[in-house]
């Protein structure tokens, strides 16, 4: 039996600047107007790829005022590194198994 991995969840994080938003939120909540400043990144390309994150369930939003802030799902981090360590589990398991060539 296989161990199912969020193939889509590790697509989303795949990307450099979304593991970059990932990894600043880790750190605390913050408006897109932090973002820009921390990344660099233009506020339409930033809003994109904030979008990508939402919708992937990685982040929450927070209204406040004329501003939005992004908070990181940390259950959602959570449950991929648990596949994952599944994933590993079952190679750790199955090392010494070998499948003859025919």
């Amino acid at each position: 039996m296989l161990t199912p991995v969020d193939t889509d969840l590790i697509r989303v994080l795949a990307d450099p600047l979304r593991l970059q938003i990932v990894t600043l939120l880790a750190r605390e909540t913050l408006c897109t107007t932090h973002l820009v400043e921390e990344t660099g990144a233009r506020q339409t390309n930033l809003s994109n790829h904030l979008k990508v994150l939402r919708e992937a369930g990685v982040v929450e939003t927070e209204p406040c005022g004329r501003f939005t802030y992004y908070r990181l799902k940390p259950e959602v981090l959570e449950s991929l590194a648990g596949q994952l360590t599944g994933l590993a589990a079952t190679a750790r398991a199955n090392a010494e198994t070998k499948r003859a060539c025919p």
